[in-house]
């Protein structure tokens, strides 16, 4: 009896041990190709509000892949710098045209009415 609980043991064990190494040429699990993200940010016009809020990054088994995190984080950065530089030059040409119309003393664009008396 005990030689047959020995033997009972010692198959258990091996074919544990078989099926966790992966014997053979077939691997216990296959492997799976990466994630890719399959929506990605259009590149033929700037981001809007949906864009960013319809990106689903694809998640790696520890988390987000970093190329694909890296690659969105640089578009947003560049294109919020681009808007950034936008509103700057816009905020700059509207101080001066102001400027320019409070000299005048036309503050609200229009032309001076001259009356005769």
């Amino acid at each position: 009896m005990f030689l047959f609980l020995l033997i009972a043991m010692v198959v258990v064990v091996a074919a544990v041990t078989l099926a966790v190494v992966g014997g053979g040429d077939s691997a216990a699990l296959p492997e799976v190709a990466p994630e890719q993200l399959t929506d990605p940010l259009p590149l033929n016009r700037p981001l809007g509000r949906a864009d960013v809020e319809a990106l689903r990054l694809p998640v790696s088994p520890r988390g987000y892949r970093m190329d694909d995190v890296d690659e969105v984080l640089d578009r947003l950065g560049a294109e919020l710098a681009e808007r950034d530089a936008r509103i700057a030059d816009l905020e700059s040409a509207l101080a001066g045209a102001q400027a320019t119309a409070a000299r005048r003393g036309d503050v609200f664009g229009k032309p001076e009415e001259e009356t005769d008396r």
